[in-house]
């Protein structure tokens, strides 16, 4: 009887093992899957000439788009006018916010519904 019962006995180990595995997976796996982002879309010209455009948009909201142009070419006054934007949607109130920039030889200059005036 001693012989039958190793047999059963390492049955029922190997069964507690898989079983352990699987709810090891189980448990390891991501728990909220609105954490998980996804990038969308990802736009870009950058050649190194002159300006450059990119942005992206992520599956949570989040976007950004810049692009930007040589000013004033070849003289001491060579600048970089950057136009762009970016945005989020706050997770508590499902609210969209964006805001719209200008950079330039003037300096930075933000514009949202959200930021106060000047």
């Amino acid at each position: 009887m001693g012989a039958r019962q190793k047999p059963f006995n390492l049955l029922r180990k190997s069964k507690i093992i898989a079983f352990s595995a699987l709810l090891a997976v189980a448990l390891a796996r991501p728990q909220h899957q609105e954490d998980v982002v996804v990038v969308k879309e990802t736009p870009s010209d950058n050649i190194g000439v002159g300006g450059y455009n990119y942005g992206y948009e992520l599956s949570n909201g989040q976007h950004h788009e810049e692009s930007a142009e040589l000013t004033n070419a070849g003289t001491e006054n060579e600048a970089l006018a950057v136009r762009g934007s970016f945005g989020w949607v706050d997770p508590v109130t499902n609210q969209r916010y964006t805001v719209s920039y200008v950079a330039d030889e003037n300096g930075f200059h933000p514009v949202g519904e959200h930021l106060p005036s000047a």
